[in-house]
């Protein structure tokens, strides 16, 4: 507000619906003709002048009334003009018609106002918007605003420029904080940029540096290349000095391939020598295992069927290996331990499920090295999980129906036949090959 508006109105009574519950005022005016600028109050000029017209406008029209370009400054042309305002003349002329096409389209809105109230409604909702310079000319200039009404408008309008300087001061506190926090991401960039930048620098002479070995790496690769080369002739030049030099070197691998062979042969004669030692060895267990089945077949007539055990001879095949006997009788258990035993074996015994426990069935049969089936005496779930383990793994397994132990004598002699018979189809494979 300008130095003269030195009187301070009591606040505006008509604002948001009369909070103080005094009555308005009528209008006295009854005709529809608009004020104009020069019919106002002097105290409405200031508020009219400095609210409703951008400085770059009055500047404008200053300039155009007095015929060019003013040298007083914002203030200056502000109280200028206020005065001009006072009476019709070219200035508040001009004026006029700014502010009536700058806000024609309010002014439209207000005119459908026909009562007082309705222009306060009109008002207040401009004030809920924050559109008030409109409004405000518009309210000022209606046909149906008294002097309660224009009191009224100036007086909310002199908060709402306070309201505006404390707005414009709060913007004015976060701008400057905003500068500061510019200048300190200015001085921030500024350091990344100069470590980003030194950072390049030292990429460059790393870069520069690894170039340099290149350009050595490649020559001294082209360097043996080069020896390469003069190696590769000298070579082709020696052979031609020395005529019989390849046909040397053909007879010497001849006579490395031919030396190799016979380690070859050697080795081979050496392993049928054991083999064949082992196999007259199991030949002799054959027999005595013949001879004690014999012997325990005619045990079993008299019915001393413990003297097969005590006359069962050691056979080699069975030496430190596992024979695993399911099923039988309880009361023969001791005879096929001491059978199995005697023979240098280890006995392994599961009764199929009778009082053992089955899951341990294929843990026993995975340990054993030689499975014997009493299939005369034993569950059917156990015979078929034994027989369909054994051929699943390929291990050996002898089918008995007598629980005796002659039947299990001779079990263990049909196992050594069919040792023995695997051992001849291997040697004569073995000979096949080497002739």
């Amino acid at each position: 507000m300008c130095d003269h508006d030195n009187e301070h109105p009591e606040p505006a009574l008509f604002t948001r619906g009369n909070k103080q519950g005094h009555s308005l005022d009528k209008p006295s005016a009854t005709g529809s003709r608009r004020r104009r600028i020069w019919d106002l109050p002097h105290e409405c000029h200031c508020p009219v002048v400095g609210v409703c017209i951008p400085l770059v406008s009055l500047r404008r029209i200053i300039n155009k009334a007095v015929g060019g370009q003013s040298v007083a400054d914002d203030y200056e042309i502000h109280v200028g003009a206020i005065a001009e305002c006072g009476r019709r003349n070219k200035v508040s002329e001009a004026l006029q018609e700014e502010l009536d096409h700058r806000y024609n389209r309010t002014i439209q809105q207000f005119r459908l106002a026909k009562t007082r109230e309705a222009v306060i409604r009109l008002w207040i909702n401009a004030i809920d918007l924050g559109d008030v310079a409109g409004a405000f000319w518009a309210a000022l200039t209606h046909p149906r605003c008294d002097t309660s009404l224009q009191e009224g408008l100036c007086r909310d309008m002199h908060m709402l420029q306070h309201q505006a300087g404390a707005s414009v001061r709060a913007d004015l506190s976060r701008f400057n904080a905003l500068v500061e926090e510019n200048a300190l991401l200015t001085r921030e960039l500024a350091r990344v940029q100069e470590r980003s930048t030194r950072l390049m620098t030292e990429k460059a002479n790393e870069i520069e540096r690894l170039n340099t070995l290149l350009v050595q790496v490649r020559a001294e690769s082209i360097g043996k290349d080069s020896g390469i080369a003069f190696l590769s002739a000298d070579l082709v030049a020696l052979k031609a000095t020395m005529p019989d030099l390849e046909s040397r070197t053909r007879l010497q691998k001849k006579v490395d391939q031919m030396t190799e062979r016979q380690n070859e042969l050697e080795s081979s004669l050496r392993e049928a020598r054991q083999k064949l030692a082992e196999t007259a060895k199991l030949k002799e267990a054959r027999d005595a295992i013949e001879q004690t089945a014999e012997m325990a077949a005619g045990h079993d007539a008299a019915g001393v069927e413990s003297a097969t055990v005590r006359s069962f001879p050691i056979a080699l095949f069975l030496q430190q290996k596992t024979v695993l006997c399911v099923g039988g009788r309880s009361g023969n258990v001791p005879s096929y331990r001491d059978l199995i035993e005697r023979v240098g074996g280890r006995f392994a015994h599961h009764d199929g499920g009778v009082e053992d426990n089955q899951s341990m069935l294929d843990a026993n049969l995975a340990a054993a090295d030689l499975v014997i089936c009493q299939t005369g005496c034993i569950s059917h779930n156990a015979y078929w999980r034994v027989k369909d383990f054994c051929k699943r793994t390929g291990k050996r397994c002898v089918f008995v129906e007598n629980p005796s132990a002659s039947s299990l004598a001779r079990g263990l002699e049909q196992f050594s036949q069919l040792e023995n018979q695997a051992l001849e189809s291997e040697k004569s494979d073995e000979a096949a090959d080497q002739v």
